[in-house]
Protein backbone atom coordinates (compact mmCIF):
# COMPACT_ATOMS: atom_id res chain seq x y z
CA UNK A 1 0.00 0.00 0.00
CA UNK A 2 2.78 2.37 0.78
CA UNK A 3 4.62 1.35 -2.43
CA UNK A 4 1.88 3.06 -4.30
CA UNK A 5 2.71 6.35 -2.59
CA UNK A 6 4.75 8.90 -4.60
CA UNK A 7 7.68 10.44 -2.48
CA UNK A 8 7.04 13.91 -2.00
CA UNK A 9 10.49 15.86 -1.54
CA UNK A 10 8.41 18.95 0.00
CA UNK A 11 7.43 17.23 2.83
CA UNK A 12 9.03 18.25 6.87
CA UNK A 13 10.34 14.55 6.57
CA UNK A 14 11.77 14.16 3.11
CA UNK A 15 15.24 12.74 2.41
CA UNK A 16 15.68 15.84 0.60
CA UNK A 17 15.73 18.22 3.20
CA UNK A 18 19.82 17.93 3.31
CA UNK A 19 20.13 17.62 -0.23
CA UNK A 20 18.28 21.09 -0.17
CA UNK A 21 20.54 22.74 2.60
CA UNK A 22 23.47 21.65 0.50
CA UNK A 23 22.13 23.39 -2.77
CA UNK A 24 21.75 26.53 -0.46
CA UNK A 25 25.44 26.28 0.89
CA UNK A 26 26.46 25.99 -2.42
CA UNK A 27 24.51 28.82 -3.19
CA UNK A 28 25.71 31.35 -0.32
CA UNK A 29 28.66 32.88 -1.97
CA UNK A 30 27.90 36.06 -3.80
CA UNK A 31 30.35 35.09 -6.85
CA UNK A 32 28.41 31.88 -7.52
CA UNK A 33 25.36 34.00 -7.33
CA UNK A 34 26.97 36.62 -9.51
CA UNK A 35 27.70 33.17 -12.29
CA UNK A 36 24.25 31.99 -12.18
CA UNK A 37 22.76 35.73 -12.71
CA UNK A 38 25.40 35.85 -15.80
CA UNK A 39 24.67 32.40 -17.20
CA UNK A 40 20.48 32.81 -16.71
CA UNK A 41 20.52 33.59 -20.66
CA UNK A 42 23.16 31.22 -21.74
CA UNK A 43 26.73 29.54 -22.15
CA UNK A 44 29.91 31.51 -21.83
CA UNK A 45 33.48 31.00 -21.46
CA UNK A 46 35.43 31.52 -18.46
CA UNK A 47 37.09 34.49 -19.19
CA UNK A 48 33.66 36.35 -20.42
CA UNK A 49 32.29 34.97 -17.29
CA UNK A 50 35.44 36.60 -15.06
CA UNK A 51 34.85 39.94 -16.80
CA UNK A 52 30.93 40.15 -15.80
CA UNK A 53 31.67 39.28 -12.15
CA UNK A 54 34.95 41.19 -11.64
CA UNK A 55 36.98 38.28 -10.81
CA UNK A 56 39.86 36.79 -11.60
CA UNK A 57 39.75 33.59 -14.58
CA UNK A 58 41.10 31.77 -12.19
CA UNK A 59 38.66 32.23 -8.83
CA UNK A 60 36.22 31.86 -11.47
CA UNK A 61 37.21 28.53 -11.92
CA UNK A 62 37.56 27.41 -9.03
CA UNK A 63 33.84 28.58 -8.52
CA UNK A 64 32.79 26.68 -11.83
CA UNK A 65 34.68 23.62 -10.54
CA UNK A 66 32.42 23.32 -7.66
CA UNK A 67 29.20 24.01 -9.07
CA UNK A 68 29.74 21.82 -11.80
CA UNK A 69 30.82 18.65 -8.71
CA UNK A 70 27.15 20.49 -7.71
CA UNK A 71 25.44 20.01 -10.81
CA UNK A 72 24.13 23.49 -11.05
CA UNK A 73 26.62 24.25 -14.76
CA UNK A 74 27.39 21.98 -17.25
CA UNK A 75 29.87 22.29 -19.78
CA UNK A 76 30.66 22.36 -23.46
CA UNK A 77 34.19 22.20 -25.74
CA UNK A 78 34.77 24.00 -28.63
CA UNK A 79 38.34 23.46 -29.55
CA UNK A 80 40.14 24.65 -26.90
CA UNK A 81 37.74 26.99 -25.30
CA UNK A 82 35.34 25.70 -22.34
CA UNK A 83 31.35 26.95 -22.22
CA UNK A 84 29.44 27.15 -19.45
CA UNK A 85 26.04 27.17 -18.71
CA UNK A 86 23.23 26.30 -15.91
CA UNK A 87 22.73 22.36 -15.76
CA UNK A 88 18.71 23.21 -15.36
CA UNK A 89 16.62 25.92 -14.72
CA UNK A 90 16.54 25.67 -10.80
CA UNK A 91 19.02 27.70 -9.92
CA UNK A 92 18.46 30.27 -12.10
CA UNK A 93 14.71 30.35 -10.24
CA UNK A 94 15.98 30.25 -6.95
CA UNK A 95 19.06 32.99 -7.37
CA UNK A 96 15.53 34.92 -9.12
CA UNK A 97 13.59 34.43 -5.63
CA UNK A 98 16.32 35.08 -3.55
CA UNK A 99 17.04 38.35 -5.19
CA UNK A 100 13.12 38.84 -5.32
CA UNK A 101 12.82 38.08 -1.58
CA UNK A 102 16.16 40.64 -0.90
CA UNK A 103 14.20 43.27 -2.66
CA UNK A 104 11.23 42.85 0.00
CA UNK A 105 13.51 43.62 3.44
CA UNK A 106 13.94 47.25 1.70
CA UNK A 107 10.37 47.68 2.60
CA UNK A 108 8.09 49.61 0.27
CA UNK A 109 6.58 48.36 -3.33
CA UNK A 110 9.42 45.59 -4.64
CA UNK A 111 10.21 46.61 -8.10
CA UNK A 112 9.19 43.02 -8.91
CA UNK A 113 5.74 43.70 -7.97
CA UNK A 114 5.81 46.56 -10.69
CA UNK A 115 4.56 46.60 -14.43
CA UNK A 116 7.85 47.26 -15.30
CA UNK A 117 9.52 45.14 -12.83
CA UNK A 118 7.27 41.82 -14.05
CA UNK A 119 9.76 42.05 -17.10
CA UNK A 120 12.89 41.14 -14.98
CA UNK A 121 11.44 37.84 -13.88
Amino acid sequence: MDADKAICGREPDSQYVELAVEVFAMLADATRVRIILALRDGELPVNRLAELVDKSPASVSQHLAKMRLGRIVTTRQEGTRVYYRLENEHARQLVSDAIFQAEHTLGGTPRHHHPQGAEDK
